[in-house]
């Protein structure tokens, strides 16, 4: 028993065609076709809106279609793993090139043509990816934001539906230059890195995000130091007479206060809380009145 045949079965049983399940999934024709002649493979369930909806028009339990996906792909997996995917660059490469910066772009092309699929073009790949998926998954309940991304890529809104859809089901290795090249395109308008910190960069287009740049840093630091509460602190905080009408930022601030091993009661806290707000023991900023 697999997805495409539970479907096939209860389209049968309740007298519906293709189109009638296409229209409904909000997908092409073409694309229910092929899933249920097993041409493409059930896409992953915490990826996709697509099983919510066939279980709704077929009337089946909720739930039902996504659990049967996972065991069908985790089947399929199994039967992979001898035979792992081999990246697939070409197009998809040229368009990456193409958005990097220009007064970076022959540098870049040279270490992807040094190292094929290194570790530089596998993680500017995937951080491509992962901002462009991350949006798409947001936004695949918006039929407005679906229907500008489709005027921009000229296909309809049921295609690029499918093309999310089997967008959000992709990872680096399985690349499709339709479904993925078309999405990306529009989508994204530059990208930058570092190559001393390995730091990215992305710029949206500004009609497709709310958000436009989003950076991504690769910084070594070292973890912060854990400090044991102070007791003092403790009472002063349970003591609203104290603390009562202590905000948020001054109780972090009264946190990071550190004595060497000394004890302060509650009241030194009361005290030091007095003096962060007597404006007279701080200086005005430059320019400040």
């Amino acid at each position: 028993m697999d997805v495409p045949l539970v479907i096939r079965r209860r389209l049968r049983e309740l007298g519906l065609e293709q189109k009638d399940l296409a229209a409904a999934a909000q997908v092409t024709e073409s694309y229910i076709s092929q899933l249920l002649a097993r041409k493409k493979a059930p896409p992953a369930p915490e990826r996709t809106d697509i099983y919510d909806k066939i279980g709704k028009f077929l009337k089946l339990r909720s739930g039902e279609l996504s659990k049967l996906a996972e065991v069908q792909r985790q089947e399929a997996l199994r039967k992979k793993v001898a035979d792992p995917p081999r990246p697939l660059f070409q197009e998809f490469r040229e368009l990456i090139l193409l958005k990097c910066q220009p007064r970076k772009r022959n540098q870049i092309r040279a270490i992807f043509e040094k190292e094929p699929f290194g570790e530089i073009e596998r993680l500017i790949t995937q951080k491509l990816l992962d901002v462009a998926k991350r949006i798409a998954k947001e936004e695949l309940e918006s039929e407005n934001w679906l229907r500008l991304v489709a005027r921009l890529s000229k296909r309809s809104y049921e295609q690029m539906r499918v093309m999310i859809l089997e967008f959000l089901d992709t990872d680096v290795f399985h690349v499709s230059v339709e479904n993925c090249v078309s999405f990306l395109d529009p989508l994204i308008e530059s990208w930058d890195i570092d190559l001393e910190t390995f730091g990215v960069e992305v710029v949206l287009n500004r009609r497709l995000a709310l958000e436009r740049v989003r950076r991504f840093e690769f910084i070594e630091t070292k973890p912060e130091p854990v400090f044991e509460p102070e007791p003092g602190l403790e009472e002063f905080l349970k003591d609203a007479s104290l603390s009562g009408d202590a905000t948020k930022e001054e109780i972090e601030f009264l946190k990071g206060l550190r004595f060497n091993g000394r004890r302060p009661a509650p009241l030194y806290y009361y005290r030091e809380l007095q003096n962060l707000r007597d404006p007279l023991h701080f200086r005005h900023s430059a320019g400040g009145k």
